[in-house]
């Protein structure tokens, strides 16, 4: 196979470029492809070592036993994609979007994967441990990790870890965060509106400014909150009357405070008399 180029290239090759290459054979690694849609490609086998590919959309793309071997993928999306015995070791995979994808039989030694967000149907290669790898999705081990004002809108977070972590101004925004470990975290001006909270654990967290306004927050563990100054609780969902009377009895001063997002204070968003 002949390689198109030695070094990265400064200019983005063109979809009509890369379908070129790849009908005449030829390698496309160390090239740039930033940026491109390569979605739906067959891109099956192909040698793209060392690959520009920053922000690529890859939605449902066939890479399976491709060479992808120290490419840089930050922020690609990667949805759906085949993955299949890919090899990504070395390779730069900070925020990609695996939602969804199957990477059995992939290489991922030395992989960077802090903050690629997988769900329940991302399939992973047998034995690797995913949970401590730095990805964001269920069961994810991520305690006091720094995700202050990430984008993490929708993401699937059920059983994670959280423990600790820095999540404020962090958009949660109808994130499933169902059985989460948040004890000790910040939310400090966090966005959890219409998140899923059921039995999550908010145990001695920082919840100032936090907006839950349309959240399920049915059998949450609220003990030993550190404060909800300017919480905004408006339509919550399954906050028992119990939960709601202990909320109520915090500080004047807290709950006089107003959101500075919604202009709604806390007493008045949780019906406090």
């Amino acid at each position: 196979m002949k390689s198109l180029a030695v070094h990265i290239t400064s200019v983005p090759l063109s979809h009509d470029e890369i379908q070129d290459a790849l009908t005449k054979g030829q390698s496309l690694a160390h090239q740039n492809l930033q940026g491109l849609d390569l979605s739906q490609m067959d891109l099956s086998e192909t040698n793209l070592s060392g690959a520009v590919l920053i922000g690529i959309n890859a939605q449902g793309t066939n890479l399976q036993g491709a060479n992808l071997q120290g490419v840089d993928l930050r922020g690609a999306d990667l949805r759906g994609a085949n993955l299949t015995d890919t090899d990504l070791q070395e390779s730069y995979l900070h925020r990609v979007q695996l939602q969804g994808c199957d990477l059995s039989g992939a290489k991922l030694e030395s992989a960077k994967l802090q903050l690629a967000s997988y769900d329940s149907l991302t399939v992973w290669p047998e034995g690797y441990d995913y949970r401590n790898c730095g990805a964001v999705g269920p069961y994810a081990n991520l305690g006091g990790v720094f995700l202050n004002t990430a984008n993490l809108k929708g993401a699937d977070l059920r059983f994670a870890n959280l423990r600790g972590a820095y999540l404020s101004g962090a958009d949660l925004t109808g994130a499933n965060l169902q059985g989460a470990a948040l004890s000790g975290a910040n939310l400090q001006g966090a966005f959890l509106t219409g998140a899923y909270l059921r039995q999550a654990r908010l145990i001695s967290t920082e919840l100032q400014g936090v907006d839950f306004r349309g959240a399920d927050l049915t059998e949450v563990s609220w003990e030993q909150l550190q404060s909800i100054a300017g919480a905004d609780f408006t339509g919550v969902q399954g906050l028992s009357e119990l939960d709601r009377v202990c909320l109520c009895s915090r500080p004047a001063q807290e709950l006089g405070t107003w959101n500075p997002f919604t202009r709604s204070n806390t007493a008045k968003s949780l019906g406090c008399s």
